[in-house]
């Protein structure tokens, strides 16, 4: 068996839908968070100010409210499941908030020590600040082994080039053209992304 390790992006590609929209909805503000995670995906802002912005525009939900919505959100689950198949190897690379994901991220199967993301700290239940921002780049970077990273957005775009295999996956929307400029593979359906993926194992 090979050494490789996968990175996936959260958002549209283990998941069903982009968490921060949904989360819009709470505030009022799901029109202005979508325009914003749109203009991002498309490379038309840089992520993390971006980020930052929409972090602004949701910190006055809850962390336990965040937590419960967020881990309700639709994922793939012909995704979950290769990831279930190896869960050594597998990890979750994403700009979103520790505090707000880690319930999501146990339940697609995954220890926090397998998921790279943005921090922030909290007081009383709400979100005090963010710490940092995630850099997919430098992520990749870190490892020793043979990358094999999965993402859909301009954000991913850098996290793809410098894997071994870098897939743009569209199941959920479209590749972003700067991601998928920067791929060796582009996939729209989620079982054969599963299938070459496991080939890819062995």
């Amino acid at each position: 068996m090979n050494n490789r390790v996968f990175l996936f992006d959260l958002d549209a590609t283990v998941t069903k839908v982009e968490i921060l929209p949904a989360l819009a909805e709470q505030v009022g503000k799901a029109k202005q968070i979508a325009e914003l995670t749109e203009r991002t995906m498309h490379g038309e802002l840089p992520f993390k100010s971006s980020f930052l912005m929409r972090v602004d525009m949701l910190k006055t939900i809850p962390i336990s409210t965040v937590s419960r919505i967020v881990e309700q959100t639709p994922l793939n689950e012909k995704i979950v499941d290769f990831i279930a198949e190896n869960r050594e190897r597998c990890y979750i690379v994403t700009g979103n908030l520790d505090v707000w994901i880690e319930p999501l991220i146990k339940k697609i199967g995954l220890p926090m020590t397998h998921c790279y993301c943005s921090a922030a700290s909290v007081e009383n239940d709400m979100l005090l600040r963010v710490n940092s921002v995630l850099d997919k780049e430098l992520v990749v970077q870190q490892f020793v082994q043979p990358v094999v990273a999965i993402g859909d957005g301009s954000n991913d775009a850098d996290m793809v080039r410098l894997a071994e295999v870098g897939i743009g996956y569209g199941g959920v929307r479209p590749v972003a053209y700067s991601l998928m400029s920067n791929a060796t593979h582009v996939v729209y359906d989620e079982e054969r992304l599963c299938a070459f993926l496991r080939t890819l194992c062995e």
